[in-house]
């Protein structure tokens, strides 16, 4: 089960755990997503709960971004809002930030960070 309170450790040396914020910094639209989004920022090395287990954010994850629910293999459907968003295109770890950098969007190429076309004509 996914914890709805899957917050996030306050900086501090006397800061309390990842469940003394009332307020959650990762929600879940849909429960057949494989992704949480951020409702606050998260700063690298910040702390948070998902699924009951302690995750450190490696790189600081915006507000409205994603962040793995599980692990992900490369290839796997990134689902969000019940929808499929786009394909990992490396595997992601449960906790991993997600976005342009290791998600490839089924529908538009140029969300993504591959190059399109070699400059020969095509797109």
């Amino acid at each position: 089960m996914i914890e709805r309170n899957a917050m996030t450790k306050p900086d501090g040396a006397n800061s309390p755990g990842p469940d003394a914020n009332p307020s959650p910094r990762l929600l879940l639209l849909d429960e057949g997503d494989n992704v949480l989004v951020c409702t606050r920022p998260i700063a690298a090395g910040d702390q948070f709960l998902i699924d009951g287990r302690l995750h450190a954010a490696q790189v600081a994850i915006p507000v409205g971004h994603k962040v793995a629910r599980h692990a992900l293999a490369a290839g796997d459907k990134v689902l969000k809002y019940g929808a499929p968003v786009g394909s990992a295109n490396r595997p992601i770890a449960a906790g991993e930030w997600i976005h342009l950098h290791n998600l490839d969007s089924d529908y538009i190429p140029t969300h993504s960070r591959k190059t399109v076309g070699s400059g020969s004509g095509g797109p």
